[in-house]
């Protein structure tokens, strides 16, 4: 059975500031040079990290910089003291991996708090991290901490900071957009760019040292060390991970003829995710809470998608309103509409069909999908195109006003979401259906804060909880003339499945579920250009188990 403090918070080992949250202050000063003009030295460089956890194991992350490959030394313990040590193993860190190593403890006990760290033959000791292992058999509570669209330039992680500093989530989750590849001066631009956040190479990062040096950079962050040192994540990597609007065969953000073959570049960036995060190298998996939820980790980005539809494409030369309108309704009954149409893959598809019945068989209360893109179906209100302002990349702005054209005709918003896939929607929501899946879909992506009720044909399936960016603005930052509630209530009153909506705050989300329902609270930050775990506020959306609907 999960226990809870007398303070309603998980119970864990004691955690003071004087002992990991000491990492604040070593943070201050991390952050005090530019990037740029720091070099990342030798021995223990980026803290420690831990993810991938089952009742029985979890994967240690660490990095260590030397003349040649070493062998560290993982130990897990008890006590932070590591006087009651559990586990222990050898893994070596080596240049051949960008000196990250990752090691897997077995044989632990589930629903455990532990306390892990790194040695080096010279005797150094990397920072003490803290972990934890998944319920097993009948659970009361667990929480996870969701995260996603961290750009690095544009401020800082105050989310991060804040539920490291809060101490009251099992797991982080990451849903995508842990790095951006843009280089300095595009996204943001410079005038939007925090002075103190100096990117890292600060060209478009293409081959796999320019991924690694990023990662090194946004890893040098002291929240995001933080973060990691003290929960472990479940991750998935969205398109900013590669390249913009990716999928498995090229990316918007791509161009083969000066940046050269997609599968070098989509090679090099999963080659370097994959290395610098305390993440397996399954493409998709699994994780299972007790006989609470089975968190089911999928790739919608890279694996099996085909590539997005182009509203601009589709309207090109249609200066004719009639034109236009004609070309829309042709499209939508046409090739949007295309049943054999992919965004999973075939694989994943079905693998996913088969883990929802056995979720469900075995009597899981909840099935979670740990994912990156909205599922729920999301039309622009027909006015957005006449409020688009300025700092808008050309892409984004083409996008925005070919849906504002595009909703007249039924048709979405964001043709890189599930809403560009229906076909593929529509089957994972039959699947879901047969196996009579209690489902709760998490996403990110848009930089923005969504609640939908999910339903096929009338039926219920589910709900969606959208969190919005950690630091990447959102719909206020280019829709100045409209204010956020306006727009908010506007796509409510647009979109039937849409419940809520938030479009002008960062921040996080703390999804809490129990055998009766599922409870998010949705954590906004007071800014990201100063370095703060302060709140702007709370929201709290509740969903009872079985109704697929969303209270807010």
């Amino acid at each position: 059975m999960h226990t809870t403090t007398p303070a309603g918070l998980p119970a864990s080992p004691a955690l003071t500031r004087r002992s990991l949250f000491s990492l604040a202050g070593a943070g201050a000063a991390l952050a005090a040079a530019p990037l740029a003009a720091r070099s990342f030295g030798t021995g223990f460089t980026h803290n420690v990290a831990s993810g991938e956890p089952s009742a029985t194991s979890v994967l240690l992350w660490t990095r260590c910089v030397g003349e040649a490959e070493t062998a560290l030394t993982w130990e897990v313990s008890e006590s932070e003291d590591f006087t009651r040590p559990v586990a222990s193993g050898t893994i070596a860190a080596s240049p051949a991996r960008d000196w990250c190593a990752k090691g897997v403890a077995t044989g632990l006990v589930p629903d455990r708090w532990y306390f892990y760290r790194f040695v080096a033959p010279n005797g150094a000791v990397s920072p003490t991290g803290r972990t934890r292992t998944l319920p097993e058999g009948p659970t009361a509570r667990f929480r996870l901490a969701v995260f996603s669209c961290s750009n690095y330039g544009f401020g800082w992680f105050n989310a991060y900071a804040h539920a490291a500093e809060a101490n009251d989530a099992d797991l982080a989750v990451h849903l995508g957009d842990y790095i951006y590849e843009y280089g300095a001066g595009t996204y943001p631009t410079a005038a939007q760019a925090h002075p103190d956040r100096v990117l890292d190479p600060s060209t478009e990062i293409v081959a796999l040292t320019d991924y690694r040096l990023r990662y090194a950079t946004y890893r040098a962050d002291p929240d995001c060390q933080r973060l990691h040192q003290v929960l472990p994540m479940i991750a998935v990597w969205d398109d900013h991970e590669s390249a913009n609007d990716s999928w498995k065969d090229g990316a918007q953000n791509h161009q083969s003829e000066t940046e050269g073959d997609w599968a070098i570049r989509k090679a090099a960036a999963k080659q370097a995710y994959r290395e610098w995060m305390p993440v397996s190298d399954d493409v998709y998996a699994a994780y299972q809470v007790g006989d609470l939820a089975t968190l089911l980790r999928l790739d919608t980005r890279l694996e099996g998608r085909e590539q997005q539809f182009s509203l601009e494409k589709v309207l090109e030369g249609k200066t004719d309103p009639q034109a236009a309108a004609v070309a829309l309704d042709a499209f939508r009954d046409g090739a949007w509409a295309n049943p054999d149409r992919q965004l999973l893959g075939a694989a994943q598809e079905q693998w996913l069909a088969d883990a929802l019945k056995a979720s469900t068989a075995s009597g899981t209360h909840w099935q979670v999908l740990v994912q990156q893109v909205l599922i729920g179906n999301l039309k622009s209100p027909q006015s957005l195109a006449s409020q688009l302002g300025d700092g808008l990349p050309d892409f984004v702005r083409q996008r925005l006003t070919a849906a504002a054209m595009a909703s007249k005709a039924g048709l979405p918003l964001n043709m890189d979401a599930w809403d560009g896939y229906p076909a593929a929607r529509e089957r994972v929501f039959t699947a879901a259906l047969a196996a009579d899946a209690n489902l709760v879909v998490l996403a990110g992506d848009t930089h923005n804060g969504w609640g939908f009720d999910l339903a096929q044909d009338g039926t219920a399936v589910g709900v969606e909880l959208g969190v919005c960016s950690v630091s990447s603005p959102g719909f206020e930052s280019y829709l100045s003339f409209m204010q956020p509630d306006t727009l908010a209530r506007a796509l409510v009153e647009e979109n039937p499945q849409l419940q809520w909506a938030d479009t002008a705050q960062r921040g996080y989300m703390v999804v809490e579920l129990t055998p009766a329902r599922a409870v998010t609270e949705y954590r906004f930050s007071a800014g990201v250009k100063q370095r703060s775990a302060k709140l702007a506020g709370t929201k709290r959306i509740t969903s009872e188990k079985g109704s697929g609907k969303l209270v807010v």
